[in-house]
């Protein structure tokens, strides 16, 4: 059985640091690209940033270009995002996103849409006050 455990998430003052981690584990695949995505009050889920389950290729949504950098440890299956200089507006709960990779040429490839995985945790509340 397929699981991701998010942590990391909290309160954080508006130019304050966060890092939230998410550890997949039930994957019998050897490739997994991970991603995040985030849901404000009110608002649809959208996509925050991805990694290349080989190499070190990542993507990131605009808004948080620059302030956000995602990484992951392979041995341990675990992915992280480091969030700095946050905003209110970053303000949202964070879901991690996972799927085994059956391509080489995908194995390359960051997944930035929703319908591209298929495990997600249970999210994890990112709170940026002003």
């Amino acid at each position: 059985q397929v699981t991701l455990v998010e942590s990391g998430g909290g309160l954080v003052q508006a130019g304050g640091s966060l890092t939230l981690s998410c550890a997949a584990s039930g994957f019998t695949a050897s490739s997994i690209a991970m991603g995040w995505f985030r849901r404000a009050p009110g608002k649809e889920r959208e996509f925050v940033a991805a990694i290349a389950s080989r190499g070190s290729s990542a993507d990131y949504a605009d808004s948080v270009k620059g302030r956000f950098t995602i990484s992951r440890d392979n041995a341990k299956n675990t992915e992280y995002l480091q969030m700095n200089t946050l905003k209110p507006e970053d303000t949202a709960v964070y879901y991690c996103a996972a799927r085994p990779v059956r391509t080489i040429v995908g194995a390359y490839t960051p997944k930035t849409r929703e319908w591209e995985y298929e495990y997600w945790g249970q999210g994890t509340q990112v709170t940026v006050s002003s």
